[in-house]
C-alpha cells in the first residue's frame, strides 16, 4: 500500500513539473511589462545613471521562450541593459539570447546608462527600445528614455594661476577643487556640481558672482523628491588660515554635508573682510550653514537656512549681519542646531546684527555663549526679530528695537513665510502678507 502511495504522489510531482515546463509558441500569448516607457532622470554626458528597473510578466497558463532581448540601437546610445541576470553583451550586438519566463512567472531587467558627449549646450533626448522576440515570431518593446546633459569635468583640480570661469555648460567636480595660496578663482554665472564629499578648498581667493553650488545627483530618492531636496550631497567650501577677501554674491550654496561655508581660524584683522557674502543663500546642509573662527566676515541680505547644526556659528573674531533671514527648520532631524550662535571662545571682537530675521522650529534658536568671562565678549542686536525668551538681565542694552517672539504668538516660525511645504521639503522664505516681520529680513 505504501509503495502505491509513494508511486502516486511520484507521478504527481512528475505531472506538476511537466505542467511548469510546458511552453508554448502560440503567437497568441504575450508578455506583459510593468512599463511601456521607462523614463529616467537626467544624466550627465559620461556619467553614470542610478539603476533602474521593471518587471516583466508571463500571466498565461503556459511558460514562454524568448529567443532574444536586444536594444534596438546595439551599443551607439550607452545604455546597459541585465534581463534576468544575463547582460547584453555589447559587444556582440547588444543583445542575449534563450531567456524562459515560465508560466505565472516574471522576471526583472535593470537598466543603467552613461551617455557620451555630443557637445551640446542643452539637454538632449536619449532613447532607445529594448526588444523582446518571442519563439513565436511575436516581437514587443519597451522604450527607454533619458535626458543627458554634456557638462565639463574637473578631477581633483588644483589652481596655480589666477583663472576666470564663466561657463554655460556645467561643471561636475570630483574629488576637492583646490584654489592654492596667492591665486583667485573668479566664478561668474556658473553651476558647479559637487561629486558625493567633494567641496572646495580654499587657501587663495574665492570670488563668486550669480553662481550655484550644489551636489551632483539629478535623480530622485522617491518620485516625489529630488536629491536636490536631500542634505548631505557633497562637502561645501572650506576656507583656510590664509585666506582673505573672499567674495560670494548672488550665489547659492545648498544641500552641503559637514559644512556650507567654514571659515579657519587666523590672526584677526578688523581693517580686512576674510568673508563677504552679499544677497547669497546657504540652505539645507547637514552640518553648519556657516561657521567662522576669528573671522571677519558681513553678511548683507542673505538667507541661511534649514541645517542639522547650526545656520550661523560665530566663536569669536567681527561679524556684521545685516537685513538677513535665519531660518532653522531642517526637516531630518529634531536634534539640529541653533539658528544663530555666537561665543567667546575666541575673543569676540564686535557681534552686530540688525533688520533682520532669526527664527525656526525651537522656542530658543538664539545661542550666545560666554565661554571666558574675561575675554572680549562684544555683540549687539536692532531692530529685528528673535525667537528667544525675552532678556530681562542686564543685558537688555545689547537689544534695541527687537520683536520677541515667541511660541505662543499667533504668527510665529513658519507662519511669517510665503511657503513651508514639510512633506515635499520645498521652502520659500520671503514673507506672508501676515507676518509681524516686515521690513526685516534679506526678502
Amino acid at each position: 500500500m505504501k509503495r502505491i502511495f509513494y508511486f502516486l504522489l511520484l507521478l504527481s510531482a512528475l505531472m506538476a513539473c511537466e505542467d511548469d515546463d510546458n511552453f508554448s509558441s502560440s503567437g497568441g500569448l504575450m508578455l506583459t511589462f510593468g512599463t511601456d516607457t521607462l523614463k529616467m532622470d537626467t544624466v550627465f554626458s559620461r556619467s553614470s545613471s542610478s539603476t533602474y528597473s521593471f518587471w516583466v510578466y508571463n500571466h498565461n497558463t503556459e511558460g514562454l521562450r524568448i529567443s532574444s532581448v536586444r536594444l534596438s540601437k546595439g551599443n551607439q546610445t550607452g545604455f546597459r541593459v541585465n534581463v534576468d541576470g544575463s547582460y547584453l553583451d555589447n559587444s556582440n550586438g547588444s543583445l542575449v539570447n534563450d531567456l524562459e519566463i515560465r508560466r505565472k512567472d516574471s522576471i526583472l531587467v535593470f537598466v543603467e546608462l552613461t551617455p557620451s558627449d555630443a557637445r551640446q549646450l542643452e539637454p538632449r533626448l536619449v532613447e532607445d527600445d529594448l526588444v523582446f522576440s518571442l519563439e513565436s515570431g511575436t516581437v514587443q518593446k519597451v522604450n527607454l528614455r533619458s535626458w543627458a546633459w554634456d557638462a565639463e569635468r574637473w578631477d581633483h583640480l588644483t589652481l596655480q594661476r589666477d583663472t576666470t570661469i564663466s561657463s554655460a555648460r556645467p561643471i561636475i567636480v570630483f574629488g576637492p577643487l583646490t584654489i592654492a595660496s596667492g591665486v583667485t578663482l573668479t566664478l561668474k554665472n556658473t553651476t558647479l556640481y559637487f561629486h558625493d564629499q567633494s567641496g572646495i578648498d580654499v587657501y587663495g581667493t574665492l570670488v563668486a558672482d550669480s553662481c550655484l553650488l550644489r551636489g551632483d545627483r539629478l535623480d530622485r530618492m522617491f518620485s516625489y523628491l529630488p536629491y536636490d531636496r536631500i542634505s548631505g550631497q557633497w562637502g561645501g567650501i572650506h576656507f583656510f588660515e590664509n585666506s582673505t577677501k573672499n567674495k560670494l554674491t548672488d550665489t547659492e550654496i545648498r544641500n552641503s554635508g559637514a559644512y556650507g561655508i567654514l571659515c579657519d581660524s587666523a590672526a584677526f584683522d578688523a581693517s580686512e573682510l576674510r568673508l563677504d557674502l552679499l544677497r547669497c543663500i546657504i540652505h539645507n546642509g547637514e552640518g553648519t550653514g556657516l561657521s567662522c573662527r576669528n573671522a571677519n566676515v558681513r553678511l548683507h541680505a542673505c538667507q541661511i537656512s534649514n541645517m542639522a547644526g547650526d545656520c550661523v556659528a560665530i566663536e569669536g573674531g567681527q561679524a556684521q549681519i545685516h537685513r538677513c533671514t535665519l531660518a532653522q527648520f531642517y526637516p531630518f532631524d529634531a536634534n539640529r542646531g541653533a539658528a544663530l550662535l555666537f561665543s567667546n571662545t575666541l575673543p569676540l571682537q564686535n557681534l552686530l546684527c540688525d533688520s533682520s530675521i532669526i527664527t525656526g522650529y525651537d522656542s530658543d534658536v538664539v545661542m550666545g555663549i560666554q565661554s571666558d568671562t574675561a575675554q572680549v565678549f562684544e555683540y549687539r542686536f536692532m531692530h529685528s526679530l528673535l525667537r528667544t525668551p525675552r532678556v530681562e538681565t542686564a543685558d537688555t542694552v545689547r537689544f534695541s528695537d527687537i520683536i520677541w517672539e515667541s511660541p505662543k504668538d499667533s504668527i510665529q516660525g513658519t507662519r511669517h513665510f510665503h511657503l513651508i511645504d514639510e512633506e515635499n521639503f520645498i521652502y520659500d522664505f520671503h514673507l506672508d502678507s501676515l507676518s509681524t516681520a516686515k521690513g526685516l529680513g534679506c526678502y
